[in-house]
C-alpha cells in the first residue's frame, strides 16, 4: 500500500523521495527540498500532518459519510456575520461543520447527504438579509455592491435630503433664537413633523436596514459591534423624537438619526464597493476545467460518467480531463497550467498524464487512472479549502467593538442612573444618556479604514493594480518573505528562441523553420517566430538603407521549396532547396554524423543551463544548435533588489526543473530557491514558510492559485491564468513585475493614513464622550461635532498623495 507525501499529502511513487537528513517520505524532489531548507530550521519536530490541518481545519466532528458544499452569500459584512452563519447553518439536522469567510463571501459547508441533500442547504442559511447560492453558479440578483448604492442613492441621499431642508427652513433657525417660519405647536407644525417624521423612518428602516440588521445579528451572535452602537444611536434619537413629538415639544433630534445613517452608510458603501472586488472570486473556476471527455470512437461523454480503466481520446489543443497513463500515441503535454514547467513533456504510452494539462501536438489515448481525479479539480478543491478556512478581514474599528460597545453603553446607562440620583428629571437625563451614545457614534471610526482604502485602491488603479482585498494595505508592510513564482513571473512565460548558435545562425534558423512548420509543437513554434522575425528585422533594414548580407541558402522559410516533411518523437525532417534537413532533439542524431564544431557539447550546456537544444543538421554534418527557452524579464534583476528591502527573504518557488533556476539561484539576495515543487506542495511550503514571519506570494498561473490563497497577501500577474487572478488579493493587470514593489509603497502609505485616521477618531471620543457625561453638550452638537471628525478624516483621506 502507498503512502502519502509529508508535505502535500499526494501519494507518493512505490519508491518515495527520502533523505538521511529529513524526515518523512516526499512525492517528489521538490517536496523533499522544501522540507529539508524549511523544516531543519524551523519546523523540528514537525507533525506530518501539520501543514494539511493549517490548511483545511478540523472536521473531526464530521462523519465519515460526510460531503463538502461551497456558497456564496451576499449579505456579509463584518466578522460578526461569520459567527453568525456558521452558528444557523450547524444548528440544522445534517448540516456538521461550516465555515464562513467575509473576506470572500464565501461559506463552506460539511452535510451529511443521507440527511439533507445539496440543494436544500442554501434555504438553511439564507434569511436576516442573508442570501445563499451554490457557489459556481451565476446569479442575476444584484450584487452587493449595487444594492448598497441603490440605497444609500434613493432611499439615503433623497429622503434624508428632504428631511434636512424642513430643518434648515423650519427648525435651525428657531434653535439659534429666530422666530418660526410657521406656528409648530400648530396644524402646521404637526404637519411639518409629520413629513420629518416619515421621512426619517425610510432612511433609519430602508437605507439603514442593513444597519440594523448587523445589530440584530449581532445580538443574535452574542458578539457586539459598531452596528449595535450605531443602532442604538440612531434609534434612540429616533425614539426620544417621536416621544417628544407625540409630547408636543419641538426639540426633535431626527436629523440626529438622518446624519448617523448617511454617514455611516456612505462608510459601508465605500467599503462595499472594495469588497465587491473579492465578493466574485472562484465564481468562474469551473471555466478552465473539463466538462466533457471523449472515447476513442468520438461519442462524447460528461465528464461524471468517466469511470477508472476507461479509455479516452484526446486531440491536439485539448485539455486531458483526468488522471491516467498514454496507451497508444506520442506527444507533447503542455503540463505549465498545474506544475508551472515552461516546457513541454513529451508523453509516451505508459506515461502518466494529469487532468487539466493540454495536448498539444499530436492525439492520444489514455487509460482512467483508478481515482479518475484531475490535478486541476484538485487545485481547485484546494483553493476553495483555503479561500473558505481563512480567517475574515476585520477592520481594526470590528476588533475593538467587543469592548468599545458595551464601555459606551455602560457610561451612558451610569450617566442616566447618576442624574436621576442627583435630582435631575428623567427626560433631561435620558437626553444626556443619548448624547453620549450619540457623540461616541463612531463615524469617524467607521470611515477612517474604507475612506483611507478607497484612496489607496484608487491610487493602485492609476500604477495599473487592481485590490482585490482590503487586506492588501494592513498585511502588505509587515510581510518578512517574498515568493515569486519564475515562469511567467519572472520570466516571459513563453517559448523562445534565445541563441542560434552556427557559422550562419541566419541560414540555420532559417532552414529549422521552414521544416518545424509542420510541427505544431510550442518548441517548433518558437523557431518559426523567431524566423519570422528575423525576417521581418531584415526587410526593415533594407527599407530604411541598410545592408542585407545572403547566404547560400537563406531567405524567408516561406519562400523556399520544402517537401518530404516527416515528423517523429524527437524531431523533424524534410527537404528545403535540395538539403536533407534533420532539426531535433540531441539524441535523434547518431553518433556518424560529423560534428567538426563541436555543436553536441554546446547543446549539452544549453541542457545544462535550463533550456531546449534544438540540434540542425544536412548533409549529414551538424550544422548549428538552437536555444529555446523561456527568458527572464529584463526587469526581474531590479524588482527583486526592490524587493530585498527591508531585510525581507527572497524565495523562488517554481515547478521547473532545478536547471532552470540556475541563473536566480545565483543572485546574491535571492535566499532559496525551490525547484519542481508540485501545486499542492506550494500552498504548504508557503504555510511552512509563515513560521518566519508574513509571506507574500507572487504568482500568475493556475498552479499558484493554492499558494497565493495561502500566503498573507497573495499578488497575482494579470498576464496568467484566471484562476491566479482570482486567488490573488491584488492582480497587476498589465503583468508589469515592477509595479509588484510599487504597490508594497501604496499599500504602506495607505496604512499609515489609515492609523492616522484612526488616531484622530479615538482621541475625538476621548474628548467628546467627557464632555456629553457632564452635559456639555446636546444632541444636536453631537451630532454636529460627530460629523465635524468625520470630515477631518474625509479630508485626511483624500487630500494627500500616497505614491
Amino acid at each position: 500500500m502507498g503512502t502519502n507525501c509529508t508535505l502535500c499529502e499526494l501519494p507518493t511513487p512505490a519508491e518515495p523521495y527520502r533523505s538521511d537528513d529529513t524526515d518523512g517520505s516526499y512525492c517528489c524532489r521538490g517536496c523533499l527540498e522544501v522540507a529539508r531548507v524549511l523544516d531543519a530550521s524551523t519546523i523540528e519536530d514537525a507533525d506530518p500532518t501539520e501543514i494539511r490541518d493549517q490548511l483545511s481545519p478540523d472536521d473531526s466532528d464530521a462523519t465519515e459519510a460526510a460531503e463538502n458544499i461551497y456558497l456564496s452569500v451576499d449579505g456579509m459584512h463584518c466578522a460578526t456575520c461569520e459567527a453568525f452563519l456558521e452558528s444557523t447553518a450547524v444548528s440544522h439536522d445534517g448540516i456538521e461543520t461550516a465555515q464562513a469567510s467575509y473576506a470572500t463571501d464565501t461559506l463552506k459547508i460539511g452535510y451529511d447527504p443521507e440527511t439533507v441533500t445539496d440543494d436544500a442547504i442554501p434555504e438553511t442559511v439564507s434569511g436576516y438579509g442573508y442570501t445563499a447560492r451554490p457557489r459556481s453558479i451565476h446569479s442575476d440578483d444584484p450584487v452587493p455592491g449595487d444594492v448598497a448604492v441603490v440605497k444609500f442613492l434613493i432611499g439615503g441621499g433623497l429622503f434624508g435630503m428632504m428631511t434636512m431642508v424642513w430643518y434648515v427652513l423650519f427648525l435651525y433657525p428657531t434653535y439659534f433664537g429666530y422666530e418660526p417660519l410657521v406656528d409648530l405647536t400648530g396644524f402646521d407644525g404637526l404637519y411639518l413633523f409629520t413629513q420629518i417624521w416619515l421621512l426619517t423612518s425610510l432612511v433609519l428602516f430602508y437605507t439603514g436596514y442593513p444597519i440594523l440588521r448587523g445589530a440584530y445579528v449581532s445580538l443574535k451572535a452574542g458578539h457586539a459591534n459598531m452596528d449595535l452602537l450605531v443602532s442604538i444611536a440612531a434609534v434612540g434619537s429616533y425614539g426620544y423624537s417621536t416621544l417628544a413629538m407625540a409630547l408636543g415639544r419641538t426639540d426633535l433630534y431626527f436629523d440626529v438619526t438622518v446624519a448617523i445613517i448617511l454617514v455611516v452608510t456612505l462608510g459601508n458603501y465605500y467599503e462595499s464597493a472594495i469588497k465587491q472586488r473579492a465578493s466574485d472570486l472562484l465564481t468562474d473556476l469551473t471555466a478552465i476545467q473539463v466538462a466533457d471527455a471523449r472515447r476513442p470512437d468520438g461519442e462524447t461523454i460528461p465528464i461524471e460518467a468517466v469511470e477508472s480503466g476507461d479509455e479516452l481520446l484526446v486531440r491536439p489543443g485539448d485539455r486531458i480531463p483526468v488522471d491516467g497513463t498514454v496507451k497508444t500515441g506520442v506527444a507533447a503535454v503542455d503540463e505549465a497550467l498545474v506544475t508551472g514547467e515552461s516546457i513541454p513533456r513529451t508523453k509516451r504510452p505508459g506515461d502518466a498524464v494529469r487532468g487539466g494539462t493540454v495536448v498539444t501536438d499530436q492525439p492520444l489515448t489514455m487509460t482512467v487512472a483508478a481515482d479518475a481525479s484531475s490535478a486541476l479539480d484538485r487545485i481547485v478543491e484546494l483553493l476553495w479549502e483555503i479561500q473558505s478556512s481563512s480567517p475574515g478581514v476585520q477592520r481594526f474599528a470590528d476588533k475593538l467593538a467587543t469592548i468599545f460597545v458595551p464601555l459606551v453603553i455602560t457610561i451612558a446607562v451610569v450617566t442616566v442612573v447618576a442624574m436621576v440620583a442627583f435630582g435631575a428629571s428623567i427626560t433631561t437625563s435620558l437626553l444626556v444618556g443619548l448624547t453620549v451614545i450619540i457623540v461616541s457614534c463612531p463615524c469617524a471610526l467607521g470611515l477612517a479604514t474604507p475612506l483611507a482604502v478607497a484612496r489607496g485602491i484608487k491610487t493602485a488603479a492609476t500604477n495599473g493594480i487592481v485590490i482585490a482585498s482590503e487586506t492588501v494595505f494592513e498585511d502588505s508592510t509587515d510581510v518578512d518573505v517574498i515568493a515569486l513564482d519564475k515562469t511567467g513571473t519572472l520570466t516571459s512565460g513563453e517559448m523562445q528562441v534565445t541563441e542560434t548558435i552556427a557559422d550562419e545562425p541566419e541560414t540555420v534558423l532559417s532552414l529549422a523553420a521552414a521544416v518545424e512548420r509542420a510541427s505544431a509543437h510550442p518548441i517548433a513554434d518558437a523557431i518559426v517566430a523567431a524566423a519570422a522575425a528575423e525576417t521581418r528585422s531584415e526587410t526593415q533594414t533594407a527599407t530604411d538603407g541598410g545592408k542585407i548580407v545572403s547566404h547560400p541558402q537563406s531567405g524567408s522559410a516561406a519562400d523556399q521549396g520544402v517537401s518530404n516533411i516527416q515528423t517523429f518523437d524527437r524531431g523533424v525532417r524534410g527537404s528545403v532547396d535540395g538539403h536533407d534537413l534533420l532539426v531535433g532533439h540531441p539524441a535523434a542524431f547518431s553518433t556518424d554524423w560529423y560534428d567538426p564544431n563541436g555543436y553536441r557539447a554546446e547543446a549539452k550546456a544549453i541542457t545544462e543551463a535550463g533550456s531546449v537544444a534544438v540540434v540542425v543538421g544536412w548533409a549529414h554534418e551538424i550544422q548549428g544548435v538552437i536555444a529555446v527557452g523561456d527568458e527572464p524579464k529584463p526587469e526581474w534583476e531590479s524588482v527583486i533588489e526592490a524587493l530585498a528591502e527591508q531585510d525581507r527573504e527572497i524565495v523562488l518557488l517554481t515547478g521547473d526543473d532545478a536547471a532552470a533556476t540556475t541563473r536566480f539561484e545565483s543572485h546574491p539576495l535571492v535566499d532559496h530557491v525551490f525547484s519542481e515543487v508540485p501545486p499542492e506542495a506550494k500552498a504548504a511550503t508557503i504555510t511552512r514558510l509563515k513560521s518566519r514571519g508574513r509571506v507574500a506570494m507572487v504568482g500568475d498561473g493556475s498552479n499558484d492559485a493554492p499558494a497565493l490563497a495561502a500566503a498573507d497577501l497573495g499578488i497575482a500577474l494579470a498576464t496568467g491564468t484566471k484562476l491566479a487572478t482570482d486567488a490573488g488579493d491584488a492582480i497587476v493587470i498589465d503583468g508589469n513585475l515592477e509595479s509588484v514593489p510599487r504597490l508594497f509603497t501604496i499599500a504602506t502609505n495607505t496604512r499609515k493614513r489609515i492609523r492616522q485616521n484612526l488616531g484622530w477618531a479615538f482621541f475625538y471620543n476621548a474628548v467628546a464622550i467627557p464632555l456629553a457625561v457632564f452635559g456639555l453638550l446636546n444632541p444636536l452638537l453631537a451630532a454636529l461635532a460627530m460629523g465635524a471628525s468625520s470630515l477631518l478624516v474625509v479630508l485626511n483621506s483624500t487630500l494627500r498623495s500616497l505614491e
